[in-house]
């Protein structure tokens, strides 16, 4: 395994953030300890940033690990809060490297991040708690591609 990719839902309750932190470290650790180095992050809000930052901060004790960042469009956090921004911008120049799908939001761009990241991934860390949206999409992905998938939903975190 080399590869480590990361989705999950955009809207995470402040309650579950320490503890989700604490999981991330500990699934990055696993997964690095099974071979992988590089880990691909979609740069979205929610999960995507704790996870993007996780790494940031593994990489410090750990400098073969890379974070790669793989981008529906060059205009995702055209939307976003001043705060969002700021946390994404920092996801960007921490990064090692960064691939852009769209100059600009199509339809089906987020549905072609996703493809492209379980397509170059061996295991799947994600946080998915219901069927239907962006993230239930790629964890399918991952079980029909039959890489490993460590969803963190709910496990040992404090309820929603």
């Amino acid at each position: 395994m080399e590869v480590c990719a990361f989705s999950g839902h955009r809207a995470i309750p402040a309650s579950v953030g320490p503890a989700l932190r604490d999981l991330l470290a500990r699934a990055i650790a696993y997964a690095y300890k099974e071979g992988c180095r590089t880990f691909l992050c979609g740069g979205a809000i929610g999960f995507d940033t704790y996870a993007a930052k996780a790494v940031i901060l593994f990489r410090v004790s750990h400098p073969d690990v890379r974070l790669v960042l793989m981008l529906p469009c060059a205009d995702q956090s055209a939307k976003w809060t001043a705060a969002q921004r700021a946390a994404y911008d920092y996801v960007m120049r921490e990064a090692d490297e960064s691939f852009v799908l769209s100059e600009s939001y199509v339809q089906g761009c987020m549905h072609m991040r996703n493809r492209a990241m379980i397509d170059r991934a061996d295991m799947l860390i994600c946080y998915v708690g219901r069927e239907s949206g962006g993230s239930a999409q790629t964890k399918r992905l991952a079980a029909q591609k039959g890489i490993p998938i460590y969803n963190l939903y709910g496990a040992s975190l404090p309820s929603n």
